[in-house]
């Protein structure tokens, strides 16, 4: 029997969020900018077909910005580039650079997939940019978590159970951000070598006292190590020299657009190409050694934070998966081909325990997001 098209809501404000988890009977996909829809489980996998999709992009916007106190209030369907452009005219910005947000990904997305970039090394993900959240519960319950306050430590900190939950515990509406300055000046310098060798350079670099902002190496032609630096007009010429001494004679200053290319190699070539996209984390020391074990196409790899992205063949996840495993990391799939019927998820953490015990007591019809966490749940 052929199934109908799930139902699309679009709320534009909190409130409708909760009457449409009210008088929605059945389970709910979430969505936004739709930037990471094919990322972990499929939706409605298996026996569990998603009976409406709740679309969030209509919930948009500003709600209280705070330049003082570096706070600001946003609605979850927020693309953090509109953001941004509105933070800059501040001086502000949201230390966050994940690649898929030059695709218009938004600030609930971003938490719910525990997404993050480069800057990760020194700012962070959203797990540490997040001060206070507002979600709905399955049962309509509207939930307050946190504040204005950095500093808030009263009461379950439900934000840090959403990072990462891609939408299984309750729909993410409103969230307040910590903000940084924006810097006065930001310097990138490269220098071309394979993995092993950038390993090395990074572990000298990450000892010194030149506080670099990021450190990736990238699978670009011969291998590319990528630093950034940031600081004031007149000390960072400074620090970039010493770091291009530290790095030798090959190094090079690089202008912006080797972070395009980063950008590009993390969001992988597309589901049409055949291939797939697994991120996968673990200490920094194990990483540079699991590209080699690997079919991979494509890599970046923060070789100071441990968590890198690769593109191999499809047939291949399930290798990813064991490879990573056996270094004591993880791994979850972030792009695959329609038709691809691989894993999303290496071996089972030993605390789901913990984590289905959350989902039943928060979400005690699995109605949200069914076949994110497939098979663990």
């Amino acid at each position: 029997m052929t199934r109908a098209a799930p139902t699309t809501l679009r709320p534009t404000s909190s409130a409708e969020v909760r009457d449409a988890v009210l008088d929605t009977p059945g389970r709910l996909a979430i969505t936004g900018a739709g930037t990471a829809a094919g990322w972990a489980g499929r939706l409605g996998s298996g026996d569990r077909p998603v009976d409406a999709t709740l679309d969030l992009s209509g919930l948009s916007g500003v709600i209280t910005h705070n330049p003082g106190d570096m706070t600001v209030s946003v609605l979850a369907g927020t693309p953090v580039r509109d953001l941004q452009a509105e933070l800059a005219e501040h001086g502000q910005r949201l230390a966050l650079d994940a690649a898929r947000i030059r695709r218009g990904a938004t600030v609930g997305g971003l938490v719910a997939t525990a997404d993050a970039g480069p800057s990760a090394l020194v700012y962070g993900g959203m797990r540490d940019l997040v001060i206070g959240t507002t979600t709905v519960l399955a049962d309509g319950t509207m939930v307050r978590s946190g504040g204005h306050v950095i500093k808030n430590v009263a009461g379950y900190d439900v934000a840090k159970l959403l990072h990462g939950s891609y939408g299984t515990f309750g729909v993410l509406v409103e969230v307040v951000l910590r903000l940084h300055p924006v810097p006065a000046a930001v310097a990138t310098v490269a220098v071309d070598g394979p993995i092993e060798a950038a390993a090395g350079l990074v572990d000298e670099i990450v000892r010194s006292p030149l506080e670099p902002i990021a450190c990736e190496w990238i699978s670009d032609g011969p291998g590319r190590l990528l630093v950034r630096l940031e600081g004031g007009t007149r000390t960072l010429p400074d620090r970039v020299g010493r770091l291009r001494e530290l790095l030798g004679d090959a190094a090079r200053e690089a202008g912006e657009d080797v972070w395009e290319t980063h950008a590009a190699l993390t969001a992988g070539p597309g589901p049409e190409s055949g291939d797939a996209v697994v991120r996968i984390g673990c200490a920094p020391a194990r990483l540079a050694p699991l590209p080699a074990q690997l079919p991979v196409r494509a890599v970046t790899a923060g070789l100071a934070t441990g968590v890198a992205t690769v593109t191999v063949p499809a047939a291949a996840v399930p290798e990813v998966h064991a490879t990573v495993a056996a270094a004591n990391g993880t791994s979850v799939l972030r792009d695959r081909p329609a038709d691809a019927d691989v894993p999303a998820w290496g071996p089972e953490p030993s605390a789901m325990p913990v984590f289905r015990a959350l989902k039943d007591r928060l979400d005690p019809d699995a109605r949200f997001a069914p076949g994110r966490f497939d098979p663990w749940m």
